[in-house]
């Protein structure tokens, strides 16, 4: 048992404090009276300004009892020879795990790309070279053993079992199959405006039956929950539009599909991204996946991965998700909220811990090669890097594929070995 003396007790600090503990089966105690706290037998801490003759002190900055936004000063620190943040000069290790997981940067920033999302480019990992580093683990370890050295009592800490957790977005259900009406036209019009004569081909056969659809991989998504991974598949539901495109959620084909799947996998829905932050079309995006499987959808993840924190993050709480999928960026591969480990989503506009739990992602297939424009093997290279930090502190190593990018089909040909790869880490 490790008893914390403070000042004061606050939300963020029961937050960071459960994340640096609790998350590792440490039991601790909050005291802010300082006899009850002198009389103390157990490991003493004091995260206060005061003197209380305590062996172990960290002398705290103001941001863990603060309640308000602002642009607070952040600066590049050192703690116990690893690298933190100073909060207005002041160095604290523990306000800069809640910093990072609450993405509280991105609560006060503007910044934003084209389809309005917050890059990795302009986050303070990025800055200080952190993205690949479970950095709130790192330090929440730090802290432990800072503890126990100059308290020189020993404590007995649980990093977890790490599970692989394999992630499909289902944006496109098929290629060519089961596209009707004016979609189906102008998407031939299309090719034959482009002269692409392998395209055009390639759709007659597949309609002909002669060939598989190139997306259809739900029987290679099946194999992989049969194998024992918990597959989670997150499933396009939107009206058609410029980035939403899926075939009709009305076809009973594609309704027998999605049932099909969901009997080894976990589904959730993939709201559109022209849903964003729209109560209205979430909600109704995810009545329709309720309807097909009859029953309550709690698990969501956003296409394109649009999302601002400060806007779709609340909409999904009050509309009662559990499980929140998205975070992560699509520009670079890393842990966007400094940790592997699934955790409650802070609320930093009401100040207050949340029952939505966030469950980050390591990488993204396009991120590989679209982005970082990677090879498969230099993939494989950098996946398993990510993966060892995850072994080494803790976590879920959760990854995001697409139905279409392993069907070893046009530029994603040879990256389904890239999945195989990630499943095969130990």
């Amino acid at each position: 048992m490790v008893d914390i003396f403070v000042e004061q007790v606050s939300e963020r600090l029961i937050y960071t404090l459960d994340f640096i503990f609790k998350e590792r089966d440490v039991s601790y105690k909050i005291i802010n009276d300082f006899h009850l706290f002198n009389k103390s037998t157990n490991i003493k801490f004091n995260y206060s300004p005061k003197e209380v003759g305590c062996k172990v002190n960290i002398f705290p900055s103001t941001f863990l009892y603060e309640e308000e936004l602002r642009d607070i000063e952040v600066d590049l620190s050192i703690f116990e020879d690893e690298e933190c943040l100073s909060f207005d000069k002041v160095v604290d290790p523990l306000a800069s795990i809640f910093y990072i997981l609450s993405r509280y940067e991105e609560f006060v920033s503007t910044k934003e790309d084209l389809h309005g999302r917050f890059l990795a480019k302009y986050s303070i990992q990025s800055d200080f070279n952190w993205l690949e580093r479970v950095v709130c683990d790192v330090w929440s370890e730090k802290i432990i053993k800072y503890i126990e050295m100059q308290s020189r009592q020993k404590i007995i800490f649980n990093i977890g079992e790490v599970r692989i957790m394999p992630t499909f977005d289902i944006d496109n259900t098929f290629a060519y199959k089961w596209k009707k009406g004016i979609r189906k036209y102008l998407s031939i019009a299309k090719d034959k405006f482009k002269r692409d004569e392998s395209r055009l081909l390639e759709r007659k056969e597949v309609l002909a039956g002669k060939v598989e659809d190139p997306y259809d991989t739900f029987d290679f998504i099946e194999s992989i929950a049969k194998k024992g991974f918990k597959v989670h598949v997150f499933w396009l539901l939107g009206d058609y539009s410029k980035y939403d495109k899926n075939i009709s959620y009305l076809d009973l084909r594609h309704r027998r599909l999605i049932n099909e799947v969901s009997i080894n996998s976990v589904v959730g829905i993939h709201p559109s991204y022209k849903s964003n932050s729209f109560r209205k079309t979430i909600k109704e995006e995810r009545g329709r996946l309720s309807e097909i499987l009859e029953r309550t959808i709690n698990r969501t993840r956003q296409h394109f991965l649009r999302f601002s924190i400060p806007k779709t993050y609340p909409v999904l709480n009050d509309l009662g998700f559990k499980h929140e999928f998205s975070m992560g960026f699509p520009d670079m591969v890393g842990f966007r909220s400094g940790t592997a480990r699934p955790h409650f989503w802070f609320d930093l506009s009401r100040n207050k811990i949340t029952n939505m739990m966030i469950h980050p992602f390591a990488y993204m297939d396009g991120t590989l090669n679209e982005y970082l424009k990677l090879t498969p093997e230099e993939s494989k290279v950098k996946i398993q890097q990510l993966f060892h930090e995850v072994r080494r502190y803790g976590g879920d190593f959760v990854f995001i594929w697409h139905n279409e990018t392993i069907g070893d089909y046009g530029k994603w040909k040879n990256w389904r070995d890239v999945l195989e790869f990630t499943l095969k880490l130990n």
